[in-house]
Order: structure tokens, then sequence, then C-alpha cells
């Protein structure tokens, strides 16, 4: 009897613990946002720390790549209603990137 109790309670407790796709898809989502984050302070802390001009387009090609992957991201996220009404327009998301404000 104790063992049907156990395998009962951890069977409740595994459904309650299961995720719908859309919040998997979700945590995903949020996920790569984080990543794209960091990636992008990553960018940003490269191209500050260099002066060789070919290690600049290097970096200014990066930062620009990681900011169109969290423009898609933002765009993916307001798509599911993650985002707050004043951001998840997206118009909101500027087309200049503050790397070509840089290059003129």
């Amino acid at each position: 009897m104790v063992i049907n109790m156990k395998m009962y309670f951890s069977r409740i407790s595994q459904e309650n613990h299961t995720l719908s796709e859309k919040e998997i898809e979700r945590n995903a989502l949020l996920s790569d946002l984080k990543k794209t984050i960091k990636a992008l302070e990553t960018a940003y802390a490269g191209f500050d720390s260099v002066t060789e001009p070919d290690l600049i387009d290097c970096y200014i090609y990066e930062v620009n790549s990681v900011l169109k992957r969290y423009r898609f991201l933002m765009k993916q996220a307001a798509a599911l209603s993650l985002l707050p009404e004043e951001n998840s327009h997206p118009a909101s998301l500027s087309t200049e990137t503050p790397v070509t404000s840089l290059i003129g």
C-alpha cells in the first residue's frame, strides 16, 4: 500500500510539472534572448577594446549580426505576447544600429 501511494503521488507531481508547448517555446525564446543580449555585450566590449582596423570591421559586423538576431527574437516575443504593449509593435524597433552611427 505504501508503494502504491508513493507511485500515485509521484505521478501527480510529474503531471503538475509538465510544461505546455507554449511554455516550452516561451522559455526557449527567453533563453535565446538572454544569450543574444550576452553576445551583444561581448561584441560591444570587443569593439571597445580593439584599435586594429581589421578587428574594428570584424566587431562592427559582429555587432550588426547580433543586433539582427536580437530584433528577430524581439519580433518573435511580440508574436507570443511576451512583451508589454509599448514594445510589442515591430515598428518601434529602431533600424539604425549604434554601430552605424560610429561608421557614419
